[in-house]
């Protein structure tokens, strides 16, 4: 079995997170991968903070094991969610989208501990700094938000330049990319579009049915011009968005109000023509919809099945 650092600081089983997707990452999601001995998390974008609240409750009702919330700090309800984990004895957070810095005291005399995900070295120094539990050292091949290094140079980047425990995201679809990770120095990873085929994943059976039939070029970077890059699927709508960003006659304020609302748009209604699947460059290697603990299983079970043979390779 693979255990790391971060299973005895959070109390879990296996080494892998379920990334907090926003409008996806529900109580059932969460739950489900928390059951299958990873952390589940829950988004605390789901319809406002009163529905959070919600979720996290129905959390408890579905599992016994540790789960988290995952915090996008530039939400307008981010200080409100701030509160709201602490009111409801959520122990572990992670966070993205902006600084916690405003929030750390208060989580830290909570008990709470702190997961930041970081797009750079100096963004995990800062996180050290302010008291972070461990990071989750995320690249460009993520699905959603994305920064500018990928995963394979910036992994190692960040575990050399810090001294508290690092997870690696962007990319990892099953035990090959763990065991990359782990042999790396990562004490765990965080998968997020895998976990979008699960039978416990919520999003529409379009979104899943695109997902199974994307190829290894099937995700495109929108956003940029507008300092807000995501990776998505190619669709009606990703590729109308990125040739609204070529065309100079096209304003930042028209193309916002473009892709206003088309993440539920793809998520609720599975709308091609409007919404914004987001998905990494992983989505290539799905081939078929799987519960959360099979994927658990896979990832992990198979991770360690790669490492035990990893001798083998070298002569003495």
């Amino acid at each position: 079995m693979i255990k790391s650092a971060i299973c005895d600081i959070l109390g879990i089983e296996k080494p892998i997170f379920q990334g907090g997707m926003a409008w996806i990452a529900d109580a059932k999601l969460a739950a489900a991968v928390s059951n299958a001995g990873g952390l589940g998390l829950i988004s605390s974008i789901n319809f406002g903070t009163e529905a959070v609240r919600s979720e996290i409750r129905k959390a408890r009702e579905l599992t016994d094991k540790p789960f988290g919330v995952n915090i996008m700090l530039a939400a307008p309800n981010a200080s409100e969610i701030a509160d709201l984990v602490v009111e409801e004895g959520v122990k572990i957070v992670t966070t993205g989208a902006g600084s916690p810095s405003p929030y750390m005291a208060k989580w830290k005399a909570a008990g709470i501990k702190v997961i930041p995900v970081v797009a750079s070295v100096a963004y995990a120094l800062k996180m050290q700094e302010l008291g972070a539990t461990a990071l989750i050292a995320e690249g460009a091949e993520s699905g959603g938000h994305v920064g500018d290094i990928h995963t394979m140079a910036l992994v190692p980047q960040v575990i050399d330049a810090v001294n508290i425990p690092v997870l690696a995201a962007g990319g990892i679809f099953d035990g090959r990319g763990a065991a990359a990770m782990f042999m790396m120095g990562a004490c765990g990873v965080q998968v997020g579009t895998r976990f979008l085929v699960a039978d416990e994943c919520l999003v529409h059976e379009v979104y899943k049915e695109r997902l199974i039939k994307a190829s290894d070029v099937s995700t495109i970077v929108t956003g940029k011009t507008l300092g807000d890059a995501v990776r998505s699927l190619k669709t009606p709508f990703s590729k109308k968005f990125a040739k609204m960003e070529a065309d100079p006659s096209v304003s930042d304020d028209e193309i916002r109000a473009f892709g206003t609302g088309a993440m539920r748009k793809a998520v609720f209604d599975g709308n091609l023509q409007d919404g914004s699947f987001l998905a990494g460059e992983v989505a290539g290697m799905i081939k078929k919809k799987e519960t959360a603990a099979e994927i658990v299983d896979d990832i992990i079970g198979g991770a360690e099945k790669l490492l035990l043979q990893a001798g083998a390779l070298v002569e003495e």
